[in-house]
C-alpha cells in the first residue's frame, strides 16, 4: 500500500484529504507542521509527500520543507496543495524540486489522478534493470527502471518529472520537442513558464557536474531539443 504524507495546518482540510485518499487505497500519514514531519521523514520517508506552504505561523515553510525533504531524497514525489496561485509560488515551489503543484480548488478526482500518474512513473524503480531498460546517448545514460540518471558516470539527482523529460528530449537527440509534448512525456499539465523553470532546474543540474553541459538548446518559439 503506497503511503502519502499530507502536511497541512488546518486541522478540517487536512482530514479531509487524509479521508479522500484513504477512500482511493492509500494509507495515509498526517503532520501540521514543518518540524512534526521533518522529524518523521527523517525516520522513514513517504511514498509521495502532499505539501501546503503556509504552515501556521510559517508563511513559507512547505517551501523550507520541501528543500529539506529534497536533501534526504531526489526522488520521492513531491505536490504541492495550496490556496496561493501566484507564477511566483508556483515557479518558486517547482524550482525547489516539487514534481507538481496544484490549487485548492482542484477536485479530489483531478489530485488523485495526478498523484497515480507519479506512482505509475515510480513503480518499477526497485525492479532490476534489462538491456532494453537503459537509454545511452554519449555520456547519458537513463536507467527507465531504477529513473536514475547519470552524465559522465555521474548520478544527477533528478525529480520523476525532471527525469521524464530529459528522456523525452534525448530519446530522439536533435528533434524538438514543443511544450505540449514535454507535459505528455512528463505526465504533467501546467502553463509554459513552468516548463520553461523545470527546463532551467535541469541545466542546472548538469552543470553543476559538468560546466561544459549544452546538450539542451532552446528554439525558440518552438520548444526544446537534446544536442547530439
Amino acid at each position: 500500500m503506497r503511503r502519502i504524507a499530507i502536511v497541512e495546518d488546518e486541522p478540517a482540510i487536512r482530514a479531509n484529504y487524509a479521508e479522500a485518499l484513504r477512500r482511493y487505497g492509500y494509507e495515509v500519514t498526517t503532520y501540521s507542521n514543518r518540524a512534526e514531519a521533518l522529524a518523521a521523514f527523517g525516520t522513514r520517508l513517504p511514498d509521495l509527500a502532499l505539501v501546503d506552504i503556509g504552515l501556521g505561523d510559517d508563511v513559507d515553510g512547505g517551501f523550507a520543507l520541501t528543500r529539506e525533504l529534497r536533501a534526504l531524497s531526489a526522488t520521492v514525489p513531491i505536490i504541492f496543495l495550496s490556496a496561493r496561485d501566484s507564477d511566483l509560488d508556483i515557479v518558486s515551489g517547482l524550482r525547489l524540486g516539487a514534481d507538481d503543484y496544484l490549487t485548492k480548488d482542484a477536485s479530489l478526482p483531478h489530485l488523485a489522478a495526478r498523484i497515480s500518474a507519479l506512482f505509475r512513473r515510480s513503480e518499477l524503480a526497485s525492479a532490476p534493470p534489462a538491456t532494453e531498460d537503459i537509454v545511452e546517448r554519449g555520456p547519458l545514460s537513463l536507467d527507465l527502471k531504477r529513473l536514475t540518471a547519470q552524465w559522465r558516470g555521474q548520478r544527477v539527482d533528478l525529480t520523476l518529472t525532471e527525469f521524464w523529460m530529459v528522456h523525452a528530449l534525448a530519446r530522439h537527440p536533435g528533434h524538438v520537442k514543443d511544450r505540449d509534448a514535454l507535459m505528455r512525456d512528463a505526465s504533467i499539465v501546467v502553463d509554459e513558464g513552468t516548463i520553461t523553470s523545470h527546463v532551467k532546474r535541469i541545466r542546472r543540474k548538469f552543470l553543476a557536474l559538468d560546466p561544459g553541459f549544452d546538450r539542451i538548446a532552446t528554439v525558440y518559439g518552438m520548444g526544446y531539443r537534446w544536442g547530439e
